[in-house]
């Protein structure tokens, strides 16, 4: 292949990673729809007003109704909210110190949403107000969105067929972009990898691999083996098969903080070559994307992990403090997947 093909092919990737992050957007635009209507249940706008067109994190912790145990997500939420121009956010240095704080005021559009009256029942604003420890997913259909899927066979068909469509999507990117993360690889798994579609793909690119895959049972189940890659059936917290690599692609956001070092930390143990790179490969969103559309992307998707699950779309101080956690001594991130980064881990 010349030079110059190569550089149209690389071309190509790129657009089609940021018309990945255009068809979420559109994928996830019913989200700021449902944050607006949150934001007016829950009285942002009025709280805002009534505290002289401003307010800071904590004023507004302490005026809104908000349940001690979501208290931690209104941060997100007013995130997404100023990112598409119902609030403007200001970052204030308190006093000489280095802590920074960050003040809300309204916009145009929230100006509008002062006093406005509309308080129907809508799963989001219930959720926030609510001490309910369930997702608004397990609100409003009376189990989590895993055991949701463990019980309907055609949804959770729909959402392997998703996962799988999108391994494929990925995989062929980070094989040409990034194939140097498998130098010296020679066995690898894939942690909740569905029915093997990332590491079908490997194992075709990189022949020398050894692929293993794991996940639960009902998920793996009548799976089709063709002695590419080995399927393992187990819960990933609790046992990871051994491996120089461990894979874990759109997995860790699903999880809790707590949850994810769990899941980590059975990585780590899992890693055969620890002195040789043995090393967990991560391919997650690390918000903060210098591109807006991007952002907008990451921060609707997080707002999505809100609803459905107990994770988060993380910064990179977030995936930070859980590799610390997990043990783990260094990190190498690649921002080369748009919406996603691919993440090196090393123990």
């Amino acid at each position: 292949m010349d030079q110059k093909q190569d550089e149209i092919l690389k071309k190509d990737r790129a657009e089609l990673l940021q018309a990945q992050a255009e068809l979420w957007c559109h994928t996830f635009c019913y989200l700021k729809s449902i944050a607006l209507r949150c934001a007016v249940e829950l009285g942002m706008p009025n709280a805002i007003h009534r505290n002289g067109g401003s307010a800071s994190l904590p004023e507004l912790l302490g005026t809104l109704p908000l349940a001690a145990n979501k208290r931690s997500c209104l941060p997100r939420l007013m995130r997404f909210l100023v990112s598409f121009g119902i609030f403007k956010e200001d970052i204030s240095r308190e006093g000489t110190t280095t802590t920074t704080t960050s003040v809300y005021q309204l916009t145009p559009v929230s100006r509008l949403l002062v006093d406005a009256s509309s308080r129907g029942i809508f799963v989001l604003g219930n959720w926030l107000t609510s001490s309910d420890e369930n997702t608004p997913f397990g609100m409003a259909h009376g189990m989590d969105f895993w055991d949701f899927t463990g019980h309907d066979a055609e949804y959770s068909m729909l959402f392997n067929k998703g996962m799988a469509s999108d391994s494929h999507f990925v995989v062929n990117i980070v094989i040409h972009e990034c194939a140097e993360v498998f130098v010296g690889v020679r066995s690898l798994v894939d942690v909740g990898g569905g029915n093997g579609a990332m590491a079908k793909a490997i194992a075709d690119a990189f022949p020398h691999i050894k692929c293993y895959v794991l996940d639960l049972p009902h998920v793996i189940h009548g799976t089709p083996t063709d002695g590419i890659v080995e399927f393992v059936a187990g819960d990933m917290m609790h046992f990871v098969p051994s491996a120089d690599v461990v894979l874990l692609k759109f997995v860790l956001h699903d999880w809790s903080d707590e949850d994810c070092v769990r899941i980590l930390t059975q990585c780590k143990q899992a890693i055969t070559n620890k002195e040789e790179g043995g090393k967990v490969i991560i391919i997650d969103t690390v918000i903060g994307s210098p591109s807006q559309q991007i952002l907008e992307a990451q921060l609707s998707m997080d707002i999505c992990m809100m609803t459905l699950t107990t994770g988060k779309e993380p910064e990179e101080r977030d995936w930070h403090k859980i590799f610390l956690e997990a043990g783990f001594t260094r990190y190498k991130i690649m921002p080369i997947l748009g919406v996603r980064a691919l993440i090196e881990v090393y123990p």
